[in-house]
């Protein structure tokens, strides 16, 4: 997801548009763990009622991006590290089902898209900023989240992903070679685009298994 998702589709309605805002502000903490939601400057500057905002919160609260208290308020989640592994064993096992769906579901359309997206892995300097690699990151999971025809497991790899994603750029600052980490997608990319479906659920598994490794290496 690029930065572009902070404007959301006018499709969307109200609701779904300041989930989406919301979401994408919370998993890479322009709204920090512990910061307080304010429904009213939040309704004010996306131009919604605050009936929006509050459903928006009950979908994020879900999602475990933001926790309510009453007589409290809503506060942006904390960024518990502890669930790293319990996140971890979860994509490991789901990441690979989702890349093997998405090679065997490639349409011409979905095909150019996968190809444009490796052209832009390709294209990325080690000058571009930390932010920037993130929301590529982002672009390439939800790519392939997108082309499985199961919505439940795409809903719930999303969700995982949101969680890491908060994780990983907690710890930005420490990673040696963040836009490695991010190009390790080619090889998944490519193998999808070759219908390699063993190749696919290996890399995929692989990638994991690498995140989890660099991001306890930088929590040390």
């Amino acid at each position: 997801m690029s930065s572009s998702a902070t404007a959301a589709s006018p499709r969307l309605s109200l609701a779904e548009r300041a989930y989406e805002i919301l979401r994408h502000r919370l998993i890479m903490l322009d709204i920090a763990p512990g910061d307080p939601i304010n429904e009213a400057a939040l309704s004010a500057e996306l131009e919604v009622g605050r009936t929006p905002i509050r459903e928006a919160l009950k979908r994020l609260e879900s999602d475990h991006l933001v926790v309510s208290y009453s007589r409290r308020g809503t506060f942006a989640s904390n960024v518990d590290l502890k669930d790293l592994s319990t996140i971890s064993e979860m994509r490991e096992v789901l990441e690979p089902i989702a890349a093997r769906k998405a090679a065997r579901n490639l349409t011409p359309e979905r095909r150019q898209e996968f190809e444009a997206t490796i052209a832009d892995l390709r294209a990325l300097k080690e000058t571009d900023e930390p932010r920037a690699l993130m929301e590529r990151d982002l672009e390439v999971h939800r790519l392939i989240y997108s082309s499985v025809d199961n919505p439940h497991l795409m809903e719930t790899l999303v969700r995982l992903d949101d969680l890491a994603t908060r994780i990983w750029c907690l710890v930005i600052p420490r990673i040696p070679d963040l836009i490695g980490h991010i190009r390790e997608h080619i090889d998944l990319l490519e193998a999808i685009l070759e219908g390699k479906e063993s190749a696919v659920e290996a890399h995929a598994a692989e990638h994991v298994r690498e995140f989890d490794k660099t991001l306890r290496a930088a929590l040390r």
